[in-house]
């Protein structure tokens, strides 16, 4: 079977190219509206005319299924083609491009993809199909005779990195790599730090474990060679033989897929691949393979102090050969600009595991930008509807015990019980309350999607999207979900941006203040006394929609405990609740917690280790101090989503351009914010399914998917 790659034949750059099995892949339109960067939000393509998408891909999302990708066969059947029989595989280290990355969308970066210890370049091939869809994918191969040392590899790798860059300087160059190819990465990136570069480590060594590594180099000394032709001449591993059934059905019967977590376990299943395997891995090039993974290590540790380019670390947590905890913390310290993520069910050879899309990852890390800056809004890219499954199925507990009711106004006024009444084309502005801790957007962006094919935009805090090394701020993974499904840092630019491109964007003026209230304050609005979006929102001529939210007081009763019975497993807690969006009942709120000295000097810390948003204001509006208020778990009510009678800024610019008008509209839209509340406050009591028992009996009865009636929308 040919290999479906382009190869660049120097191992440099491309001067020449030849194509093995070079059938193009082609993509529908209906499907890259959705998939593909390419397409703008409003589904207009970069530079061309509108699409017009005649399926909502997220209306069933409990049918979607993740992308089909190539197997770890794949990837050994592809590796032999490499590797043949005959020794060919010679020459210096070399750079492929796989076909199937052919169809990829406009001013996609270039990825460069360093090998780990298998040396095969192949390491992405269950990748390769939605990676090529953002970028242009170049794979290095080291040829299994090959013996180029560690720092001729990086001087390689640096001409093709310089030569790239000169021909596209505006753009990134992206550099993943794996164990051996991570060590590699860092050397380049510490050499070039005048080259915007982007790291993608998996598993990055920078201390080799020689109370491991060392008893497998004296095994492999004294192995004898020909291993590989005994195996194939002797046992005959190939399909059709005795032996190879045999060989395979003794691995079924003492379960060695579960002996070695999945992967191991396919990777010795088909004992058709054992010669592959052996070739890949003959006693003097694995033993090459060790040194060089010593000598590039060793290089890397002694230079990471001056990388200084955009680096995401991917940690398997099975992988324990090689890591050292100490050491990617110290990794973790030094990189300037780094983050970590962590799989802790994944074994060595992370890119092969089933549950692990780069793709994803990417887009919830916000690691994917085409110039020097990210912009959140052209650099964004779509969820697919897997992810939209993936994102609802996180969701799946909040939105099953408050059985959110989404309300909106047609044009004549008449309320309906779903989104009819919201505009499909932007610009759109929705203004609301925020409930305690911000939970009611979570839902209400999947149902936009699944009803409207509507992706809200919500400007959200930047706690959510940076964190100093060392601080006690959240992990940065536990907002991995809201940055996929559209999250973007609230900011004068990221606003106009959001708006200029026609999207739908969600503002809480409140903020911070409205979202971690105090008790008694349920409901109450933390408004500026002024505020900028009306004039904003003019000049796009967006349309503004109010909208109120209830049902915090059905979920959290504020209540008042002593504050000696306070601990910090409060924090762990309150971790959990930013996940997991649980219903709760605040017991220790933030007056409470600053009459405690030590409490109070951690408000202050988080608070300065985040961007403070507010200095302008006075009051309880601008306290925008973050805290972990102390919460309990409560029985919980019903989300009530209230959407109002759009306001019309079109044709208004230069009128609300004046301040005083703008302001009017400003306490306008505040005005109704607040009768949507209480619209709701006095519907919901005619509601005989507000309680999660009605609720749990009605869906026995006629089935968990049914919708819950709510109250009567007749008489309004």
């Amino acid at each position: 079977m040919a290999v479906p790659t382009l190869c660049i034949a120097d191992g440099i750059y491309p001067t020449a190219f030849f194509y093995r099995n070079s059938v193009r892949r082609l993509t529908s339109v209906a499907h890259d509206r959705f998939t593909n960067p390419k397409f703008g939000i409003d589904g207009r393509l970069r530079n061309g005319p509108k699409v017009t998408a005649t399926v909502n891909p997220y209306t069933y999302t409990e049918a979607a299924q993740p992308e089909e990708r190539k197997s770890l066969t794949d990837f050994l059947v592809e590796a032999r083609d490499f590797v043949r029989s005959d020794g060919g595989d010679g020459g210096p280290p070399r750079w492929f491009s796989p076909l199937e990355c052919g169809a990829r969308a406009p001013e996609s970066p270039l990825l460069l993809y360093l090998p780990g210890i298998d040396g095969t370049g192949l390491g992405l091939i269950r990748q390769h199909k939605r990676l090529g869809e953002i970028f242009d994918i170049w794979c290095l191969h080291f040829p299994v005779t090959d013996r180029t040392p560690a720092r001729d590899l990086v001087k390689l790798i640096e001409r093709t990195v310089r030569s790239e860059y000169f021909r596209l300087p505006k753009r990134p160059i992206y550099i993943v790599g794996e164990s051996i190819g991570a060590c590699l990465a860092l050397d380049v990136a510490a050499s070039n730090p005048d080259i915007d570069l982007v790291l993608i480590l998996a598993n990055p060594v920078t201390r080799v474990n020689n109370f491991m590594l060392q008893p497998l180099s004296s095994l492999l000394e004294i192995l004898p060679d020909g291993v590989p032709s005994f195996l194939e001449e002797n046992f005959r591993f190939e399909q059709g033989y005795p032996f190879a059934a045999m060989f395979e059905t003794m691995l079924n019967e003492t379960d060695a897929a579960q002996i070695g977590g999945g992967l191991l376990g396919d990777l010795f299943a088909t004992s058709v691949n054992l010669p592959t395997l052996a070739r890949i891995f003959p006693k003097d090039t694995l033993l090459w393979k060790l040194q060089l993974l010593k000598s590039a290590s060793a290089s890397a540790k002694s230079h990471m102090y001056t990388v200084k380019a955009q680096t995401l670390i991917l940690l398997s947590g099975r992988d324990q050969w090689l890591l050292n905890k100490e050491d990617i913390e110290k990794l973790h310290c030094t990189l300037p600009n780094c983050e970590v993520r962590k799989f802790e069910n994944y074994g060595q050879l992370l890119f092969l595991e089933d549950g692990v899309d780069l793709v994803t990852i990417i887009k919830c890390t916000y690691y994917y930008r085409r110039g020097k800056l990210l912009d959140y809004v052209s650099d964004f890219i779509l969820p697919t509807p897997f992810e939209l499954k993936e994102y609802e199925e996180s969701q799946r507990l909040l939105t099953a015990i408050t059985s959110p009711v989404f309300l909106s106004t047609l044009d004549n006024g008449t309320v309906v019980r779903s989104l009819a009444g919201i505009p499909s084309e932007g610009p759109v502005l929705y203004v609301g309350n925020h409930m305690l801790l911000g939970t009611e957007l979570r839902p209400a962006a999947i149902h936009f999607l699944k009803e409207k094919n509507i992706l809200l935009r919500g400007l959200a805090h930047p706690v959510m999207f940076a964190k100093k090394y060392g601080s006690k701020l959240p992990d940065m993974h536990m907002f991995d979900s809201v940055r996929m499904i559209g999250a973007v840092p609230v900011s004068n630019i990221n606003f106009y941006k959001l708006l200029r491109s026609k999207a739908h964007v969600v503002l809480y003026p409140g903020g911070v203040r409205e979202a971690l209230h105090r008790k008694g304050e349920v409901y109450k609005l933390f408004w500026p006394e002024h505020s900028e979006f009306v004039r904003t929102a003019s000049k796009f001529g967006t349309k503004i929609i109010p909208f109120g939210v209830v049902g915090e007081d059905d979920l959290c009763e504020v209540s008042k405990i002593s504050s000696s019975s306070f601990s910090f497993q409060y924090l762990e807690f309150f971790k959990t609740l930013l996940k997991n969006g649980i219903d709760s009942q605040v017991v220790f709120d933030y007056n409470d917690q600053m009459k405690i000295p030590f409490l109070k000097n951690l408000i202050k810390e988080l608070s300065q280790d985040s961007t403070y948003l507010r200095n302008g204001e006075e009051g309880e509006v601008g306290n925008q101090d973050l805290h972990m208020p102390g919460i309990v778990p409560k029985m919980p009510g019903r989300f009530y989503v209230y959407f109002g009678k759009p306001i019309y800024t079109e044709g208004r610019e230069e009128e609300l351009n004046d301040k005083e008008k703008a302001h009017e509209v400003y306490l306008q839209v505040k005005s109704e914010v607040e009768r949507c509340m209480t619209y709701l406050k006095i519907k919901r009591e005619g509601d005989p399914y507000r309680n999660i028992l009605a609720r749990s009996l009605y869906h026995f009865s006629h089935g968990f998917s049914s919708q819950v009636p709510t109250f009567d929308l007749r008489n309004q």
